[in-house]
């Protein structure tokens, strides 16, 4: 029976993946992956590889053992997450798994945001499935926002459409750390977790440290999000990407990820990653 992470090689797959090491064999390790090649530093550490693919149901049929203990990572593919989710779902109560954990998205049920659509769904597919599952609610990622540095030294502007709303958002490590704590430790079973920073920021906060820590000029721009979705597509990104992204900034105005349940902390058994460290360590990269 083996601890078994989807999409392992992503980012917060490999970060599942040493958290686990930290607490398990690496022998009770399995990792699900497209390509065993871009997974061969794994395969180094003992950790075993599974090859198979969520767009291709029949390869997930060999992903999964009696007994597992399974991470559903949620796909990235905005459009197609759901069918993708359902082939993992469908191939994992086949197999007949011990457990399906899922990282799904703040809120849950009551998230009621466009790219919180897909989340709210998988967990309904779980919950029909009848597998035990642990729901793994992921808040903002700060990463989400230092991913964008380069742009935003360049323009001297952090721009949104959130308005003061703020984010509890922890740094993904730290969502990485509670997830193989749930996938390796007891008592998760048919549990949902609501996983936050432990304090919440705005993006005029955001802006006054990055230029803090920089000594440059970065100021928030608030633009309406009509605005902010032609800026989007004006970058280059497709407009239903926009639509969704710019909806995501409404979600925040309104306080849907401004939540700080103390999960997370909890879960990790230490505060979480303040945003101005996070911030730190893009500068330095």
């Amino acid at each position: 029976m083996s601890i078994v992470v989807t999409g392992a090689t992503g980012q917060l797959g490999r970060l599942v993946i040493d958290e686990l090491l930290e607490r398990v064999p690496a022998e009770r390790v399995a990792a699900v992956v497209r390509d065993a090649d871009k997974a061969a530093d794994l395969a180094a550490r003992g950790v075993e590889l599974r090859v198979a693919d969520y767009n291709s149901p029949q390869t997930l049929k060999a992903a999964f053992h009696p007994g597992d203990t399974v991470l559903l990572i949620s796909s990235n593919d905005l459009h197609g997450r759901v069918a993708q989710h359902t082939a993992v779902i469908d191939a994992a109560k086949e197999a007949g798994v011990a457990r399906l954990a899922y990282t799904g998205i703040l809120g849950g049920p009551d998230a009621d945001f466009l790219l919180a659509a897909a989340h709210r769904e998988t967990e309904e597919l779980m919950l029909a499935s009848g597998l035990p599952y642990t729901f793994l609610r992921n808040g903002w990622y700060t990463e989400n926002y230092t991913g964008q540095l380069p742009t935003v030294l360049e323009h001297g502007a952090v721009v949104g459409s959130a308005r003061e709303g703020r984010v509890a958002s922890a740094a993904r490590r730290d969502y990485a750390a509670a997830a193989a704590a749930v996938l390796a430790g007891e008592g998760h079973t048919n549990t949902a977790y609501e996983l936050s920073g432990d304090v919440a920021w705005s993006l005029p906060e955001y802006a006054a440290e990055v230029a803090r820590q920089t000594g440059r000029e970065v100021a928030y721009k608030d633009l309406p999000a009509e605005d902010f979705r032609a800026l989007l597509t004006g970058s280059g990104m497709p407009a239903d990407f926009a639509e969704i992204f710019a909806d995501v900034d409404d979600a925040i105005s309104r306080g849907r990820l401004a939540v700080t349940t103390g999960d997370l902390s909890r879960l990790i058994g230490r505060p979480t990653t303040p945003f101005a460290e996070t911030v730190a360590e893009a500068l330095k990269a």
